[in-house]
């Protein structure tokens, strides 16, 4: 059996009073959360200006990664369904406010006020139908959607995701990108299979976002390798500006004998058809 826990029941129950307390005591995922918010801050590029950003903490459960946003001396709010989760972290005073929401229904924040978002394994949850009235491609649409409306223009979102194969990465990338975000992946230690992580940065606006800051192993790898992770994209890159249909058109265009064509065509069906003149199918000018 599967040890992925969106696999074995929907968050709000996984993570019950029992397994909050365990997550949060546990010395190494508290390590690992700390190394991954930091990797996550560090993709959201925020202004070293030192002028505290409003962050906007997805699945923070017991404000793990809400610490190393504080540590940075910025402020930030979180959001997690589970209500165990947030009880741990009121009890262990995270400076941030908390939240009791579905995030797949959507934030329901006021729109532009929050600064930059970070994710830490969480989103991947929306890729599963734990109810009857789930949806993943809608909740993943309420989801991106109404987070492009909270972040002020030009903020980023950064996901560090655990998708179970290459259908949920695309579904959760297209989604984004539907919404109104640009951005791509980034995959740090793509070799490693137990260092390799996943992170989805994402910028509100139509600027397409050019990524190319993911880690590597520090091992001896010949050239070749090398260069194959760039060709082969180890940062997947998309842009949100879609190309649009091209519209069928006719090279020779509708000329004087096409247009005497369709009227006679027409006059035999019997439809009252104006008599042909010398301004039959003649062009307008631009202006009269």
């Amino acid at each position: 059996m599967s040890t992925r826990p969106e696999l074995l029941a929907p968050p709000e129950i996984f993570y019950d009073d029992s397994e909050a307390r365990k997550y949060t005591s546990s010395s190494r995922i508290v390590e690992i959360q700390a190394r991954l918010s930091e990797r996550a801050l560090e993709l959201l590029a925020l202004p070293k200006d030192n002028v505290p950003r409003f962050l906007l903490d997805i699945g923070c459960g017991s404000g793990l990664s809400g610490e190393t946003i504080s540590e940075n001396g910025h402020q930030w709010i979180g959001l997690d369904i589970s209500a165990s989760m947030l009880n741990v972290a009121v009890e262990r005073e995270v400076e941030g406010d908390l939240l009791l929401g579905d995030m797949g229904q959507g934030l329901g924040l006021r729109a532009g006020v929050i600064d930059g978002a970070i994710s830490i394994s969480a989103v991947q949850w929306l890729c599963n139908a734990d109810k009857s009235s789930h949806e993943p491609r809608w909740r993943l649409k309420a989801f991106f959607g109404s987070l492009y409306r909270c972040l002020s223009r030009g903020a980023k979102a950064v996901f560090q995701v655990y998708p179970e194969n290459i259908a949920q990465r695309t579904l959760i990338f297209r989604h984004a990108i539907q919404a109104g975000f640009s951005g791509g992946l980034v995959f740090d230690y793509p070799h490693s299979t137990k260092k390799r992580k996943e992170f989805l940065v994402l910028r509100c606006g139509s600027v397409p976002t050019s990524i190319n800051d993911g880690r590597r192993e520090s091992c001896s790898d010949d050239e070749d390798d090398d260069s194959q992770d760039e060709e082969n994209g180890m940062v997947g890159v998309s842009d949100r500006n879609r190309p649009r249909k091209k519209q069928r058109t006719n090279k020779n265009g509708k000329g004087r004998e096409w247009v005497l064509r369709k009227k006679e065509q027409s006059r035999r069906k019997g439809n009252d058809v104006p008599a042909d003149s010398k301004y039959t199918a003649r062009k307008r000018k631009s202006r009269f």
